[in-house]
């Protein structure tokens, strides 16, 4: 039987980053790396939200971004 093992996790924000000449949102983003499987989503999002105003970008979302193996 087949098995799922997590692997590694990324937390990424995500900022304005302008408009496109057709009007599209641009945007830019940062990653950060050594996120816990266990993180629950509203430390993590606080804590992506706090690190996001380091910088002068604006805000506008974040995501977790999960890797796993399949084992057989």
């Amino acid at each position: 039987m087949a098995t799922i093992e997590f692997k590694d996790a990324i937390g990424r924000v995500y900022f304005d980053g302008g408009l496109t000449q057709d009007g599209k949102i641009i945007r830019k983003s940062k990653s950060y790396r050594g996120i816990s499987k266990n993180a629950g989503a509203d430390n993590l999002y606080n804590a992506l939200k706090e690190l996001a105003q380091l910088s002068a970008q604006t805000f506008i979302g974040t995501e977790k971004v999960e890797t796993s193996s399949i084992i057989n």
